[in-house]
């Protein structure tokens, strides 16, 4: 497809393009890499210029991540040849969706705040509704039949036995941060070794030894190898983002390493 003068002369740069439209330009650098969104023209210097046509696959492309969508993912709705319009009405499907699930987020936070305003603890039944498919009375009871005995245990359930919805929703907060900061850090091509990566790893560290019991660098080494080695754990982390488990495994290992070299 060529373009026509008129088009090359309003196209915009990486860092117009930044500005604008709030991408960082390590973000657009990254798109550009791997080939889901590459400017569609250069200056005679050899900067990128985004055409109309590349700001509104960008546009696509923002709104399907805020529905969560992985970018692989994306790059196939993308270019499977589908109008715009039909990407537009799953969009909106979607949303709609998500408007759903919200709606009945907040009824479970009212539930929450009620509960909090009468100091009791949260019951099993609440906390499902507020960690959804992420709470599973199982997985407590078989957590307590593998360390029931342990001193980590003793200590999470003291801690734990008094939190109430409140507590527990800034517990789910706090982890949707640290979750996110991974994403972010692999979105923008950052390797598990880098300082992005390893501070998540050091947040979700600093927050199991906050909220629950004392997780040491080396102790946490251990849980991020139980992420890959039980597929339950594999799941939660691939359902937000493919790859995602293996990452914030890697991730742990490379803060171990580093929190040890600075202990030294």
């Amino acid at each position: 497809m060529t373009t026509d003068r008129a088009e090359i002369d309003a196209a915009l740069t990486v860092g117009q393009v930044a500005r604008e439209y709030g991408v960082t330009v390590r973000t657009l650098h990254h798109y550009d890499e791997i080939g889901l969104l590459r400017p569609s023209e250069r200056t005679h210097a050899g900067y990128r210029l985004y055409t109309q046509a590349d700001l509104e696959r960008l546009a696509a492309i923002v709104v399907y991540r805020r529905l969560d969508l992985g970018l692989d993912e994306i790059g196939e709705l993308l270019d499977g040849g589908a109008p715009v319009v039909d990407h537009l009405r799953r969009q909106r499907a979607a949303v709609l969706a998500r408007i759903d699930e919200m709606t009945g987020l907040v009824a479970a936070i009212d539930t929450m705040m009620e509960a909090e305003m009468s100091e009791r603890a949260a019951t099993p039944a609440e906390l499902r509704e507020l960690f959804g498919e992420g709470f599973d009375d199982a997985y407590a009871r078989e957590a307590e039949e593998r360390w029931g005995d342990s001193d980590a245990w003793a200590q999470s359930q003291t801690r734990t036995s008094a939190y109430t919805k409140a507590d527990w929703q800034a517990v789910k907060d706090e982890t949707d941060a640290i979750n996110a900061a991974f994403v972010a850090a692999m979105e923008s091509g950052e390797p598990a070794t880098s300082e992005a990566a390893m501070n998540a790893a050091e947040a979700a560290r600093r927050q199991i030894d906050e909220r629950f019991y004392a997780c040491s660098p080396q102790f946490h080494r251990n849980l991020g190898d139980m992420y890959l080695a039980d597929p339950r754990f594999t799941a939660s982390y691939e359902k937000i983002r493919p790859g995602m488990a293996q990452y914030v495994r890697d991730a742990i290992h490379s803060n171990a390493d580093r929190q040890e070299t600075r202990g030294r």
